[in-house]
């Protein structure tokens, strides 16, 4: 483990990388013997200095729930991180670009949860009576710290990417609410336009099986550190379609279908 000095000065770079967008270099080439639990620790002190701004948790987001994606960031298991107040945008809005280094833009399922949830243990079917109701998702994903070196051109690691708030940067929400046993969410389909081309594709069920899987996991995985899921919380479930590049001028739509569909464009 990193000493807290360390965590808490790698935490300090990416508050002021988010603030300034400028990119750092990666956390796991200046410190080789990195791991799992430091990156986790790093977006804890990261969150206490948006916290003493007056931000608030509004959510939480998991990452990495496709297998293809564990094996590229040699992990067996999902990411997570907290979903801040300020990264939430409305609808069909305009979203200035400039706020962003490198966006880039993810397909996804939100769990709005009208119940806590508190580990260990807890089930899928648990996760699905605790949901109030289940609504279409655009994650924008960015990097304050590089997607891959501006040298060496080497990706960053799985500890450089939960630093970086599990690459969170935005959430844009919208469609038509569902209860969560009024569908089988496994079959819920979505196509992703930009500038009125599709640019993915994806099936709920890419997400473990059953995007409700992965809200479970979270629960569980944040409970040996006192946290829990409340009531009220926004639980992006995980993409079911590759990151789409993203740059002031797109407009993005995302279609699922009966569930409606949710936009906006990068100005």
């Amino acid at each position: 483990m990193l000493p807290p000095t360390t965590l808490e000065a790698l935490a300090q770079e990416l508050y002021h990388a988010r603030k300034a967008r400028t990119p750092l270099r990666h956390f796991s080439a200046r410190h080789p013997g990195m791991t799992i639990a430091d990156g986790y620790a790093i977006q804890r002190e990261w969150v206490k200095l948006e916290q003493a701004d007056g931000r608030r948790i509004k959510g939480r987001k998991i990452g990495l729930t496709s297998r293809a994606m564990q094996m590229a960031s040699q992990i067996t298991e999902p990411d997570y991180a907290p979903l801040m107040d300020d990264m939430f945008f409305d609808n069909g809005t305009d979203i200035p670009a400039a706020r962003f280094i490198a966006p880039r833009v993810e397909v996804e399922l939100a769990f709005i949860l009208g119940k806590p949830l508190k580990g260990p243990e807890v089930t899928l079917f648990e996760v699905l009576s605790a949901t109030d109701y289940v609504v279409p998702a655009i994650e924008i994903i960015d990097a304050r710290i590089e997607q891959f070196d501006r040298d060496t051109r080497a990706p960053r690691k799985v500890f450089d990417t939960i630093s970086d708030f599990a690459a969170n940067a935005g959430v844009v929400l919208g469609g038509r609410p569902v209860k969560p046993l009024d569908v089988d969410l496994r079959w819920v389909g979505a196509l992703l336009h930009k500038n009125g081309v599709i640019e993915e594709t994806g099936l709920a069920a890419a997400v473990l099986n059953h995007p409700a899987t992965g809200v479970a996991w979270l629960a569980n995985k944040i409970a040996p550190h006192g946290e829990q899921l409340n009531a009220g919380d926004v639980v992006l479930a995980g993409s079911f379609t590759r990151p789409t590049p993203a740059k002031a001028g797109d407009a993005f739509h995302a279609d699922y279908g009966p569930l409606g569909s949710v936009s906006f464009r990068f100005v």
